[in-house]
């Protein structure tokens, strides 16, 4: 009879033990978990931004320069060809089509300050001595949140959950310079 009655009250002073123990491991788990998701979107956000700045790259050394088609181009490279307004970069809200910024160069450092009128007058002006200064060479692509060259506004990683509102990182700057091809040239 004594034991049934200390069982008994060892039971109800335990009563409710387990949920407690299970809020306080739950508040750690839970945090090293979204902690770990939040890190996973980083790295997914940081390797992203660099093929979106080669895709951006490699569609303008193929393409016409004309205002529309280098819209069309910062669109495809965030993967929405076609889309209307300012698309962002799927599960990366902090990166837009209007931050990649191409830039047409007569070498890797000097940027072109007048196009050409089309592809067949940067082919002229490549051949003609006197307009080199007009002349389109190389290509070069970058993500920034002002166009300017060089890039030193980069873009800051938004965290998507509020748990880790203060790691506002910036994302590395990525720029990519290609050699131009065609440039949309065709005969």
């Amino acid at each position: 009879m004594n034991a049934t009655r200390l069982v008994r009250g060892w039971k109800q002073r335990q009563s409710g033990v387990a949920a407690v123990e299970f809020a306080l491991i739950a508040i750690v788990f839970f945090t090293l978990l979204l902690g770990i998701i939040e890190f996973g979107r980083f790295l997914y956000v940081r390797n992203t931004v660099q093929q979106v700045t080669r895709a951006a790259a490699r569609e303008a050394v193929v393409s016409v320069f004309t205002g529309s088609s280098i819209t069309s181009m910062q669109k495809d490279a965030v993967f929405h060809p076609g889309a209307s307004g300012t698309p962002v970069l799927p599960g990366s809200p902090e990166i837009t089509s209007a931050q990649i910024h191409i830039h047409y160069m007569y070498s890797p450092t000097q940027e072109i300050t007048t196009l050409p009128s089309d592809p067949a007058d940067n082919i002229s002006a490549c051949l003609d001595p006197t307009r080199t200064s007009s002349c389109i060479r190389f290509v070069k692509a970058e993500i920034c949140t002002v166009q300017e060259m060089p890039c030193t506004h980069p873009v800051i990683y938004q965290p998507i959950m509020g748990l880790f509102s203060f790691l506002h990182i910036d994302i590395p700057p990525s720029s990519v310079t290609m050699p131009a091809e065609s440039m949309g040239y065709t005969q």
